[in-house]
């Protein structure tokens, strides 16, 4: 081999790695930036954040069953301590009836929840009250979309007005899943609320194998084949009676899947989302894993 070939020879070997270096580093960067639930974003810490879990409950009652699977969830040991809030009524522009659900929240949360269907201001104001204690203690705010993000844009109006200091696109963490949600809310408020939080879109809940799990499904009937808490299983009767009650009624939206006698609580991928909870593909496995 001669001179020549013997130094273009090692200006390969050294840029080899370079180039490696030079792609990983590439990767490295544009990573920090994908939306796909990886180490690289920001995980719910129970000691000191709070989950709101927040449901239009206009028109799809779906949202009834969404309330029983997440009281499933609070139910269980892992969740021990878990600070959370419901709010009832969080709807957008939408038509259609409200599915009255103030007996379900109550059974479910005892007083640990607001009605903004009543007094959307009264409302706010009582949730902001309620942020400002885990701002207090240096914890952000994780929010479950299970509807529309009108309610959500007025509570952070209500934030930067009250506490300026508050990064709310840091502070507060907006989880929504669903096209359909974010097309029924008013533009300018879904605007507001992506540019003044950390807005964070899932893949829809309604569909398996998509990367969050699927819980809706028209088959499944045995919800309580397994189901051993007696406070569990009465709110899991309360919710599915309400929904037939409500289901499709008056020009309410008709579920399928729950008029085929089947659950749907689809708007329960954000609270997993959030709780870190992946090892669920399906409503089979979700009660496999949290009715006992």
């Amino acid at each position: 081999m001669g001179k020549l070939e013997t130094i273009k020879k090692r200006m390969m070997v050294l840029k080899i790695p370079t180039f490696i270096g030079i792609i990983a580093l590439f990767l490295s960067f544009t990573n920090k930036f994908v939306d796909n639930g990886n180490s690289e974003r920001e995980s719910f810490d129970i000691k000191k954040d709070l989950l709101l879990a927040q449901f239009d409950c206009k028109t799809d009652v779906d949202d009834l069953h969404t309330i029983a699977a997440f009281a499933t969830l609070l139910a269980d040991s892992s969740f021990n301590g878990l600070n959370y809030h419901a709010v009832a009524g969080t709807y957008g522009i939408q038509d259609g009836l409200y599915v009255p659900p103030n007996s379900l929240f109550q059974l479910a949360f005892g007083d640990n929840w607001t009605d903004a269907h009543t007094n959307t201001k009264r409302a706010v104001e009582r949730v902001k009250t309620i942020i400002k204690s885990t701002f207090d203690k240096q914890g952000d705010i994780w929010i479950a979309e299970a509807g529309q993000s009108d309610f959500t844009a007025e509570l952070i109006k209500a934030v930067h007005a009250d506490f300026p200091e508050i990064s709310t696109q840091e502070r507060i963490h907006v989880v929504q899943h669903s096209n359909w949600n974010e097309e029924s809310t008013s533009p300018e408020s879904l605007e507001f609320v992506k540019k003044n939080s950390d807005y964070i879109k899932i893949p829809d809940g309604n569909a398996v194998g998509n990367g969050t799990p699927g819980f809706r499904d028209a088959e499944h009937t045995s919800w309580n084949k397994n189901m051993t808490n007696p406070r569990v299983i009465e709110i899991w009767e309360h919710a599915i009676d309400l929904s037939n009650t409500y289901n499709g009624k008056e020009g309410r939206y008709n579920n399928e899947a729950i008029s085929a006698g089947g659950l749907d609580f689809s708007d329960l991928s954000e609270v997993c989302w959030i709780l870190g909870v992946h090892d669920l593909r399906d409503v089979e496995d979700f009660f496999n894993q949290y009715s006992k």
